[in-house]
């Protein structure tokens, strides 16, 4: 693939980032998007639960909110893309303007509020691909009005079940009022109970058992994380993705709008996010399949994050600043060091550097 994001980037960021992010989707949807052009290496493919990926970057969920744009996101060279969040009614999100810039930190702010066209548009677009091939995972949440949040996830399975390459329960956006508060310990276990008991009931009737994964903020201390790992090990959950944005703003040198409300991601997070994947990765043991996410914008801090425990990653902020061909970077730099120190696979390298990042301080990166 071409790189000339370089070249286009000043006239992208003359809009607005919102609507800049919509003709990317736009863009990705019609097949104007640019073609990955380096074969999938072998030794990064990952086999977890019943799904061969090819390779282990995925785009994060946020990127595609209503699967506009699966099919071109894969044709960029991405082994999976997630999408979502989505929740059982359609909602407008947060009021405008709700998504940021910090370009000097390469970082991004958003305040978006789970904007999305509800599960009858996702569904719909996603019935039309049905058959394509690809791995598209759907991220599921809980409409901000919502009396019964637990029963809004519980829906999600239910719609998207025949559909989704695996879900992602997404109790950690800092965007929703009160949503963190599902991943306190017993209405994090009332949670999976229900979500997982909707899976297996569907599963039982010779249907696929679709592998659910639980996604966390970054912000949470030691204590939280004995928690969310104690319960994921008791339910069975299938995984873990570390991690959704960030309400901290330490290190940032745009004063002015590190002020904005909302999570930030992008580079300023891949230490805190890395240093709570290493320690959830020490405290469910090897065998939990995890997802890192956070700060990834190279092939460099995609490696330290698989080093330091992730099965697989996913970017989206990266995207932002490094354009279509960052995937290709982070693949051709994986192969480049596996060939560099003799080893067969990812697999080698994964969970190599988990004690010492374990050890590292979130607050103060190095």
């Amino acid at each position: 693939m071409i790189d000339l994001y370089g070249l286009a980037r000043p006239f992208v960021f003359r809009f607005d980032a919102e609507t800049a992010h919509g003709l990317t989707i736009k863009a990705l949807a019609t097949g104007l998007a640019p073609h990955c052009s380096t074969p999938n290496d072998p030794r990064l493919a990952v086999r977890l639960w019943d799904l061969d990926f090819p390779n282990p970057v995925g785009v994060a969920a946020g990127l595609d909110k209503n699967a506009e744009a699966p099919d071109g996101l894969l044709r960029l060279g991405f082994g999976a893309v997630e999408v979502g969040t989505v929740t059982p009614r359609p909602q407008a999100g947060n009021p405008k303007p709700r998504l940021f810039r910090l370009v000097d930190d390469r970082a991004v702010i958003n305040r978006f509020g789970f904007n999305n066209e509800g599960h009858a548009g996702m569904r719909a677009r996603l019935e039309r691909r049905r058959g394509r091939g690809g791995l598209v995972g759907v991220n599921i949440g809980a409409n901000k009005d919502s009396d019964d949040r637990i029963a809004d996830y519980v829906a999600g399975v239910r719609a998207f079940a025949d559909l989704a390459s695996w879900f992602t329960v997404n109790v950690s956006s800092p965007n929703t009022p009160g949503l963190r508060d599902l991943q306190a310990r017993d209405q994090l276990a009332e949670l999976l109970a229900r979500v997982l008991a909707a899976r297996d009931e569907i599963a039982a009737g010779g249907a696929r058992r679709v592998p659910v994964l639980l996604k966390i903020a970054p912000d949470m201390v030691d204590a939280g994380l004995a928690d969310v790992a104690e319960v994921a090990l008791e339910t069975e959950i299938d995984g873990l993705v570390v991690s959704n944005t960030t309400l901290d703003r330490k290190g940032l040198t745009d004063a002015a709008k590190a002020k904005e409300a909302g999570g930030m991601s992008g580079r300023p997070l891949f230490h805190r996010s890395t240093v709570v994947l290493a320690r959830l990765r020490r405290l469910v043991g090897p065998d939990l399949p995890i997802v890192g996410v956070g700060g990834i914008d190279s092939g460099e801090t995609a490696f330290e994050k698989i080093a330091a425990g992730a099965n697989l990653i996913q970017v989206y902020s990266g995207l932002v600043y490094e354009g279509p061909v960052l995937v290709e970077k982070i693949l051709r730099h994986l192969s480049a060091r596996l060939t560099r120190d003799g080893l067969p696979s990812l697999a080698a390298v994964r969970g190599s550097k988990t004690d010492i990042w374990a050890a590292r301080d979130p607050d103060r990166p190095e």
